[in-house]
């Protein structure tokens, strides 16, 4: 596919404070969003941009996706940790188990997201953003492996995951038994066409493997709303 990952879109009640709270954990720069919100741009590890788009709808059941956030040691463990709650953050209980080595926490709208113990393996090769964690079937997977041309790095047990060819943060699907949904996906990709392909041969494309057309009244900005196989919302801009 001639597909790149532009961003990830949060819905946010107020775009510019959670834009700051993830400015100051990523250290990334912070800049006007032409469409509408506000962006991180990559940070030095790569990656893709953060947009923070305005919206009104209330947070009601846990994300879908979440950042696994990694630690070079113990104490970075902690200066992170101890970081998001300067920030606004907060610590959050979604089940897990004390002896687990992970942080939960959320930011301040609620957005999960864990900060993993030093030494994880399978985020060895990433940057401070190890993965975003996505709730998820083997099936979207490998769609989306296709949709964006990354190999898979892991595919086991119904769990898949993907990483660019160039390296960075991946992307997991946990497998079965997937979470209820509720309500309009809070994080969701936007797409952007790669390498001077036509947007309606994109969009054509993505049909072809397994995406679904949404409502025409959830374009926007000139994209195009679909959904991937597990009916995750995704959007494909016309432009960067």
């Amino acid at each position: 596919m001639t597909t790149d990952l532009f961003a990830l879109c949060f819905d946010a009640h107020d775009p510019l404070r959670v834009a700051r709270f993830w400015s100051g954990i990523l250290g990334r720069e912070l800049v006007e969003d032409p469409r509408d919100g506000v962006t991180l741009l990559p940070g030095e590890d790569g990656g893709f941009r953060l947009r923070f788009a305005p919206s009104q709808e209330p947070k009601t059941v846990q994300n879908l996706m979440h950042f696994d956030l990694t630690s070079t040691s113990p104490e970075d463990q902690l200066r992170t940790v101890a970081t998001a709650l300067e920030l606004g953050g907060r610590h959050i209980d979604v089940g897990q188990r004390p002896e687990e080595g992970h942080v939960v926490l959320a930011d301040p709208e609620g957005n999960e997201f864990c900060v993993i113990e030093a030494g994880n393996k399978f985020l060895a090769d990433t940057g401070i953003i190890g993965a975003l964690a996505c709730d998820g079937s083997q099936a979207v997977g490998y769609f989306w492996s296709r949709a964006l041309g990354w190999p898979l790095v892991w595919d086991q047990d119904e769990e898949t995951a993907i990483q660019a060819p160039g390296g960075g943060t991946k992307i997991t699907w946990g497998g079965p038994p997937l979470m209820p949904r509720g309500g309009r996906d809070r994080l969701r990709f936007d797409l952007v066409p790669a390498d001077g392909a036509e947007h309606t041969a994109v969009v054509d494309g993505l049909l072809s493997l397994g995406a679904t057309r949404l409502d025409p009244g959830r374009d926007d900005d000139g994209g195009v709303a679909l959904a991937d196989p597990d009916g995750n919302e995704f959007r494909v801009l016309t432009a960067r």
